[in-house]
């Protein structure tokens, strides 16, 4: 009966210290972005829907650009370089590496601007160049946190923020 007891106790403690690691600021946001990586429904999801809102794009060219940030997300890389906490709030800051689209984009906005005659799609050639990125690119982000019933949960991450995981920024 004790080693049946003992055996429960130490149970309880591997069970409630593995739930003590996990509520972390940086378990958090390793899990956060490892939903990316592991592209969560939830992720999935969020990228159908935000898509399918964009009105210029038929339905093939929306398929290519889920795509195209399917293979970001899967790629992306990146290493917790700060925690800080302070009371119920935390701030993590992470370096991400990410496929650079935005050099890309650029190009062919430039591209197409320059040559806007004989290109009668945009989103297409845009398509195209992105579909040849292989480049990486760093960015930092802080990761806000606030603690609340004792665990802590991210808060909402910006514009800029998104459009960096995305490689848009």
């Amino acid at each position: 009966m004790k080693k049946v007891i003992i055996l429960l106790s130490v149970f309880i403690l591997i069970i409630t210290g593995c739930e003590n690691i996990k509520n972390t600021p940086t378990a958090k946001v390793e899990e956060f972005l490892g939903k990316y990586q592991r592209m969560d429904m939830d992720v999935l999801e969020d990228l159908k829907n935000s898509i399918n809102k964009d009105k210029t794009m038929n339905e093939e060219q929306k398929k290519d650009y889920q795509s195209l940030l399917e293979k970001q997300y899967q790629n992306l890389s990146y290493k917790i370089k700060k925690e800080e906490i302070r009371n119920s709030t935390a701030i993590v800051e992470v370096e991400i590496e990410v496929f650079d689209y935005q050099t890309s984009i650029n190009h062919s906005k430039k591209y197409y601007q320059e040559h806007e005659k004989d290109n009668n799609n945009y989103i297409d050639y845009k398509l195209s160049e992105l579909k040849k990125v292989t480049s990486k690119v760093k960015k930092d982000l802080t990761f806000q946190l606030e603690k609340e019933n004792n665990i802590w949960k991210i808060k909402e991450l910006s514009k800029t923020d998104i459009e960096k995981i995305h490689g848009l920024y």
